[in-house]
């Protein structure tokens, strides 16, 4: 397997793909830059991201976060829940930090999230970490988010339970999802009324973002009819 950490040339042409896709500001660029060094130093004793990935870390990671904020260009808050890696909240922190925004990054994990904290600051990003579970999290803001993101978080419906309350008070919801979308959306509609947006990932694959921004449960009777008890 080839180490990205070890391999500047791979990493370098990887970022160019990365860039072309998602063009950034010279700015962000060099935060991101300052992410990712540092991303590469701790995946060393913290399994940040999935070891087979990191030669394709720029366009597998870096470009799929930012593709959302080409989906809602006017958030300038948002929480991105089970941040782990800091995908996409670190990098969206990054690309909006010329624009005053402004990301909190949920993760319990507490080495995730020392690396989250350290990712804000050598990056110059703008965003807390909430140590703490995303129940605690939804529970306890003040502050309704622009938008919310998951990543590689949960299925669909266990992220629109987590969620619900946000949503309810006008945030909008980007999650990124992977090729089983149309089965978790088919399991969704069971517990809830929606209707998603599907948007093909920019970033290769077979990845859909689907956004939400009004959600309610289904009737006793459409649960009725999936089998579902209310």
């Amino acid at each position: 397997m080839i180490d990205a950490a070890t391999d500047p040339f791979q990493l370098v042409a990887d970022k160019a793909a990365a860039l072309r896709l998602t063009p950034v500001s010279r700015e962000t660029e060099q935060r991101l830059d300052r992410f990712v060094t540092l991303l590469l130093q701790w995946q060393v004793k913290t399994n940040l991201v999935a070891p087979s990935t990191l030669p394709q870390l720029w366009t597998r990671h870096v470009a799929d976060s930012l593709q959302l904020l080409a989906l809602a260009p006017q958030a300038r808050r948002w929480a991105d829940l089970g941040s782990g890696g800091g995908f996409p909240g670190v990098v969206l922190a990054c690309a909006m930090a010329e624009q005053g925004g402004h990301v909190d990054l949920v993760e319990r994990n507490g080495k995730k999230a020392a690396f989250l904290r350290e990712a804000l600051r050598v990056s110059g990003a703008a965003g807390t970490v909430y140590p703490m579970d995303i129940g605690d999290y939804v529970d306890s803001t003040a502050t309704v988010p622009d938008c919310i993101t998951a990543r590689a978080l949960a299925p669909l419906h266990r992220l629109l339970d987590m969620t619900a309350p946000l949503i309810a008070r006008g945030a909008r919801a980007l999650f990124l999802k992977g090729q089983d979308v149309e089965s978790e959306l088919t399991e969704a509609t069971k517990y809830w009324n929606i209707k998603p947006l599907l948007h093909p990932s920019r970033s290769g694959g077979q990845g859909y973002i689907v956004s939400i921004d009004q959600l309610g449960p289904v009737t006793n009777d459409a649960a009725a009819q999936h089998g579902v008890s209310t």
